[in-house]
């Protein structure tokens, strides 16, 4: 048990290290998708508006905006800056701002712990793809 958590490590930061020379997504064996870069949170503009999924945004909902990810994925999120982690529903499109990789909501970036600074250095490990 010990070793596949100092394997599963080793390659969180091998792709960290990948990723942040090639800023792109990260395909590694067993069809994991991972990808890393800048995370931001969305909240009150938008609380009670539609998504791309077309459910409502609620900004306490653990859920998220991705550009490309299919709707109805889910993710885990690590905040490599903290070491926490959680996991979202992709519900939404986002972030529309260059740069950025992933846009949470206020419920996601509040158990990242990054809701004071409003950014964070996080790595996207896909869990199951959605259908919509």
């Amino acid at each position: 048990m010990g070793r596949s958590v100092i394997n599963e490590g080793v390659a969180i930061l091998l792709i960290a290290f990948v990723s942040s020379c090639y800023n792109r997504p990260i395909y590694r064996s067993g069809g994991r998708f991972y990808q890393i870069g800048i995370a931001s949170y969305y909240a009150h503009d938008f609380h009670g508006r539609k998504t791309s999924g077309g459910e409502r945004f609620d900004m306490f909902d653990l859920t998220a905006a991705h550009q490309t990810l299919p709707l109805e994925t889910i993710v885990r999120v690590y905040n490599f800056e903290n070491g926490k982690s959680v996991i979202v529903k992709i519900n939404d499109r986002g972030p529309f701002k260059e740069g950025r990789i992933i846009d949470l909501s206020l419920g996601a970036a509040k158990k990242l712990g990054m809701v004071e600074k409003g950014t964070a250095r996080v790595g996207i490990e896909i869990l199951r793809f959605g259908g919509k």
